[in-house]
């Protein structure tokens, strides 16, 4: 693993207000991300994981803290800063794929390089079919989401994110609607494609067993940093196995 820093998060703070109650879904968590590396963040429903990867996604802002992704600051960025730090620098995979049902596979892996300006169609297919062939769905560029399976949507999700050489890959819940199969193939394959591609990858999940692919597993509970594991195979991920 690479000791060198490239996200960090700094006493992060999120509140919101129902009504006269107000909900802290992050109350003071310190994140220290390395270059290279495959972190996954771990925690139930409602420990605040979505919530910490939108701050580190530049989706959302904090109420308190700070977010620093490659040197720079981004809690202090404006809007428009922000819309071009995350078509710039964040590959985004989501859970339900978000992928355009009227677009062929190269078609929407191409989105991402057509949202950064590139404007020359044969790079962009060229491009879209090469990350394509490296998330295994070479002789499907022309298919639409309709004609593939949970898994090789995702897989278009995740050339998609890699297809713009981004900073960093934030994951939410990348296997959470795929069978548990499946699931451990997608966890597999963003594993090899973050050591092939040497991208940050940063993943929260509820998932214990995609625990076993991650560099660091940091444990989230009500907005906060439980305890941090540095082996790649966690004891409870052996204990769930047995």
């Amino acid at each position: 693993m690479k000791d060198e820093i490239i996200v960090q998060t700094k006493n992060l703070v999120r509140s919101f207000e129902f009504g006269e109650t107000e909900v802290l879904a992050l109350n003071g968590v310190d994140v220290d991300i390395c270059k290279g590396e495959f972190a996954c963040v771990l925690g139930p429903s409602g420990a605040g994981k979505t919530t910490l990867l939108n701050m580190i996604g530049g989706i959302d802002y904090p109420t308190k803290g700070f977010v620093i992704v490659d040197g720079d600051n981004i809690s202090k960025y404006n809007k428009n800063e922000l819309n071009d730090f995350r078509r710039n620098s964040v590959g985004w995979v989501f859970q339900f794929f978000n992928i355009v049902a009227s677009l062929r596979a190269w078609e929407n892996v191409g989105l991402a390089l057509e949202f950064q300006g590139i404007k020359d169609k044969n790079q962009i297919k060229l491009r879209s079919y090469d990350m394509l062939k490296k998330v295994g769905l070479e002789g499907k560029e022309l298919r639409f989401p309709s004609q593939l399976s949970g898994g090789e949507q995702q897989r278009v999700a995740i050339a998609r994110a890699l297809v713009k050489k981004p900073k960093i890959i934030v994951a939410d819940e990348p296997t959470g609607n795929l069978d548990f199969i499946t699931g451990q193939k997608i966890a597999e394959l963003i594993k090899d494609l973050n050591k092939q591609e040497g991208t940050t990858l940063i993943v929260v999940s509820h998932d214990i067993s995609i625990t076993q692919f991650a560099d660091r597993v940091f444990h989230l509970r009500m907005g906060k940093i439980e305890k941090i594991e540095s082996q790649i195979e966690s004891i409870s991920y052996k204990k769930f196995r047995e």
